[in-house]
């Protein structure tokens, strides 16, 4: 009774983390320069915490869809 529980969230969890990704990798390809090389090699901080705060943003909006 306990395993589908488990089994459960860490389907949902897997998932959300796919969706995650899938949602930043579209902001990726819509923005007009590639964030990662902005954020990694030019170390732009403002971007990054932009970048973090969307990905708040999408993880609140799919646990939300994914809990009810």
């Amino acid at each position: 009774m306990e395993y589908k529980y488990i089994t459960a969230s860490v389907v949902y969890s897997l998932l959300g983390i796919a969706i995650l990704v899938i949602c930043f990798v579209v902001i990726e390809k819509i923005a007009p320069e590639n964030l990662w090389k902005k954020i990694v090699d030019d170390q732009n901080v403002a971007l990054a915490i932009l970048a973090a705060a969307f990905m708040i943003a999408v993880s609140i909006i799919i646990s939300s869809a994914i809990h009810g």
